[in-house]
């Protein structure tokens, strides 16, 4: 097991200067710790080191992570992996936040599927910024038909944007496509006020995210090590 305490204390740090370097404060910056394949142990220790909000890629393996800290209740659970049909009743049922809406009818579904004694599950659509043909994600010429469709969703809050580029290590260049998320977060927000939320930037490109206004990156390897995979 790495050092999680200085991991964290290290990633926060990053994060503050990049915030002060752009002229923001660090506390408009959520840190999501995605904690996929992860032990529970792992996220104990985040937690004991202040760590709330947790990631999860894969709706199984999240859902074993959420019931294990239920006592808890001042955990976020966020999903943020590609998310199948028949696996929206487990989403609407356990996480908090879906990063990764792209069509309508997941949406509908993950509404319908909402326990009416939970609040409304916190909502990202995903764009696909790179435009690459393997990436899930909307374009962004198809976003106002979404957003349509959720805002009119009852158990639903529309809250944002999520994106996941193509790696790539200009500065310059991942400033670009940032940019591009950024208009369309203001763009958003000038239509549906309880819009806030830019989830954008993880390990390798942090920085250039948090300069073109992400509200929280979604940082892994830097927090936790290199992925476990046990199988």
């Amino acid at each position: 097991m790495n050092n999680i305490e200085q991991n964290l204390h290290d990633v926060r740090n990053r994060m503050t200067l990049a915030a002060q370097k752009c002229g923001r404060s660090p506390e408009e910056i959520t840190l999501l710790a995605v904690s996929k394949t992860k032990p529970v142990d792992a996220i104990a220790k985040a937690i004991a080191n202040g760590q709330r909000e947790f990631g999860e890629n894969y709706v199984q393996e999240g859902v074993e992570k959420i019931q294990h800290f239920i006592n808890r209740d001042d955990l976020v659970w966020h999903f943020i992996g590609p998310l199948q049909s028949n696996k929206s009743r487990l989403v609407a049922e356990n996480f908090d936040w879906c990063h990764t809406v792209d069509r309508a009818k997941i949406a509908q579904r993950l509404s319908e599927q909402r326990p009416e004694n939970m609040s409304p599950l916190n909502i990202l659509i995903q764009i696909n910024i790179s435009g690459e043909e393997s990436k899930s994600g909307i374009l962004l010429e198809e976003l106002t038909e979404l957003v349509a469709t959720i805002d009119g969703l009852p158990n639903l809050v529309l809250r944002g944007l999520m994106a996941i580029p193509a790696p790539e290590s200009n500065f310059e260049r991942q400033i670009a496509i940032f940019r591009q998320m950024e208009q369309a977060l203001i763009e958003l927000k000038a239509q549906y006020p309880q819009v806030d939320t830019l989830s954008m930037g993880m390990t390798d490109d942090m920085e250039a995210a948090i300069a073109c206004g992400s509200t929280l990156v979604r940082i892994g390897t830097a927090i936790f090590g290199a992925r476990q995979y046990n199988s």
